[in-house]
């Protein structure tokens, strides 16, 4: 049976209450929410009640609460951690095989995007993350983190209001890819990786979506030849 509007308890209607104070407000990731009193005031809510509606927002990923500090709002708001469980799936492998499929079906095209609709800061941000995560694979350090980064940053220059929502697809594969060919692919990376900087700051869709086919084409085949070489083992 369905619940009815009037079935929602304070806490839901109250956190439902601060969401829309949210969106009025315009707040973006990272920035604070007023204290307890002030919302209960302006929500017309108990401060009790007001605590238990943020409780509930922190377990949905809206708001992060930092204890003598604040409640500020997530960097990624509404998009728990692994929203699609990968961390329960067994077999590694097959989702390395199946994240790759997902990430050809959407990266290239989410490239070609950011090609069309980046503007001058966001290829800032493309160029200086492509070159620190170069500047990582030279050194041989571990580039996991600003390769996410790098991703994340053209899935957001696409200026696609769902393309944000698919990056943890997009994350969730780096860490796995990296893991499994341990590193190896640095050249490729490199290469490719400014291919894709380069085409998205030319602003040119065709040549971004080539080069990012072309990114995952090299993943796919070390992947398949660590693969060949563990059987033969």
């Amino acid at each position: 049976m369905i619940s009815s509007p009037e079935e929602k308890s304070l806490p839901q209607k109250i956190s439902e209450d601060i969401i829309t104070f949210i969106l009025e407000e315009k707040l973006q990731p990272g920035d604070k929410l007023p204290n307890e009193t002030v919302l209960s005031e302006h929500l017309n809510a108990g401060r009790s009640s007001i605590r238990e509606a943020m409780k509930l927002l922190a377990s949905r990923n809206i708001v992060t609460i930092r204890q003598g500090s604040g409640t500020y709002i997530a960097s990624s708001p509404g998009v728990v951690q692994d929203p699609l469980g990968f961390t329960f799936i067994g077999n590694k492998q097959k989702l390395i095989h199946d994240l790759l499929e997902v990430r050809f079906l959407l990266e290239p095209s989410i490239a070609a995007m950011a090609a069309a609709h980046a503007d001058e800061n966001d290829i800032k941000k493309i160029t200086a993350l492509c070159d620190e995560t170069e500047a990582l694979l030279k050194r041989h350090d571990d580039h996991t983190q600003k390769d996410i980064e790098f991703h994340t940053a053209i899935a957001l220059s696409s200026k696609n209001v769902v393309v944000p929502r698919l990056i943890p697809v997009i994350n969730s594969s780096i860490p796995l890819f990296v893991e499994t060919t341990s590193g190896a692919l640095h050249e490729e990376t490199v290469e490719t990786h400014r291919e894709i900087a380069d085409a998205i700051a030319g602003h040119d869709p065709l040549r971004a979506q080539d080069a990012m086919y072309l990114h995952l084409v090299y993943n796919r085949k070390r992947i398949l030849l660590i693969e060949k070489n563990t059987d033969q083992i």
